[in-house]
């Protein structure tokens, strides 16, 4: 979660006025501040390449872009979004919602509205695939080569690495083809130092753990009743997509290595989906060339045995807003007389005051703290 104050948190849970600004920025420079919305929303999702996407109406016809240097236009104009809080001295807390490319402006031309959709910068990454044929050789460890990567698109690119300890094992050598995703590439490296990567609402390019629910901090309370910030929920189990065992395998002829494999299973006694218990046997298989020992084969079916297993209960809610949240964030729900832990997997932000907040999580466990 986005660092904001005590008041910030507490205040959301009552009565107050919220606050948004979109600015436009043209080439490192802003172009247009503040401009007017009529509706809109920020989603994050964990799942999807592209971690963070708006969806903006603007009320004023006149933005409609004619011109590429138009504030609006699609020629490498960003919105800057923020949303919070107007304290009742006046003062105001807005935390970063993101730094979004526009994309498909359109309107009436003398009515409006004009809308707009937007992606966070891993576009760019995905767009800029490789014109000749690319490698890791060369690169020291991984943070090096997903780095470079990334700034061959976008030279002032912030990649920050985020891992527990500051984690950056050395990185096998992997060879892409020309025309190959760019994206991809650095989501392989990332998977291979048993790793996600996204952009956040700050604009870098983040390398973190694998969130896992009961090693992570509850950083946000939503609880029904007075006082609470739960307004609906729903629950749902599903076996579709859950796995109980995974099977690494990792082979890579340029590096002249043997091809290695090993299997993460779902062991504990405890759980509804063990191997071999009466969920059954669902293994999934997952391969990579920068995998090129036994050890890292291991390493990374653990690492995916969590979101293997994860999916077999999701929770959604709609909640009192609260801009601040990261995909990923650990949250306590109490609802129904139980307390549950969930990962934030997704979440939709409204930047108007009657949107609705809606949020997906994953992988519920009973809070026993």
């Amino acid at each position: 979660m986005y660092a904001v104050t005590p008041q910030f948190l507490q205040t959301l849970t009552t009565s107050h006025s919220m606050v948004t600004r979109v600015d436009v920025h043209y080439a490192g420079a802003l172009l247009k501040s503040d401009i007017p919305i009529a509706d809109g929303s920020v989603t994050i999702d964990r799942g999807s390449k592209i971690r963070r996407t708006i969806s903006l109406t603007v009320s004023d016809p006149k933005l409609l872009p004619w011109r590429s240097i138009d504030p609006l236009a699609v020629y490498g104009q960003t919105l800057v979004v923020r949303r919070g809080i107007r304290y009742s001295n006046g003062l105001e807390e807005t935390v970063p919602l993101g730094t979004f490319r526009i994309d498909e402006p359109q309107g009436d031309v003398h009515l409006g509205p004009v809308t707009l959709t937007g992606k966070s910068s891993e576009c760019y990454i995905i767009d800029d695939k490789f014109l000749t044929p690319k490698s890791t050789r060369g690169y020291a460890n991984c943070v090096d080569a997903i780095t470079a990567l990334i700034r061959e698109t976008l030279p002032d690119a912030v990649v920050v690495n985020a891992t527990s300890g500051g984690r950056n094992p050395s990185v096998a050598v992997k060879n892409w083809d020309a025309n190959s995703d760019r994206w991809d590439a650095v989501q392989q490296i990332a998977l291979s130092m048993q790793a996600d990567i996204y952009v956040d609402a700050l604009d870098r390019f983040v390398i973190t753990d694998v969130p896992e629910v009961l090693a992570s901090r509850v950083v946000w309370d939503i609880a029904e009743g007075e006082g609470g910030t739960l307004m609906s929920a729903s629950r749902q189990m599903s076996r579709t997509a859950v796995y109980n065992a995974v099977v690494a395998s990792g082979e890579n002829s340029a590096s002249n290595s043997a091809p290695v494999s090993a299997i993460a299973y779902d062991d504990s006694p405890s759980s509804p989906t063990r191997w071999g218990g009466p969920f059954g046997r669902v293994p999934k298989f997952i391969s990579s060339a920068l995998w090129t020992t036994v050890g890292a084969c291991q390493a990374a079916a653990r690492y995916a045995l969590f979101d293997a297993v994860a999916p077999n209960i999701s929770t959604s809610i709609d909640a009192v807003p609260n801009p601040a949240l990261e995909g990923g964030d650990c949250l306590r729900i109490s609802y129904a007389g139980r307390r549950e832990l969930f990962i934030l997997q997704s979440a939709t932000i409204p930047l108007t005051a009657d949107g609705t907040f809606s949020v997906g999580l994953r992988g519920g466990k009973e809070d026993t703290s």
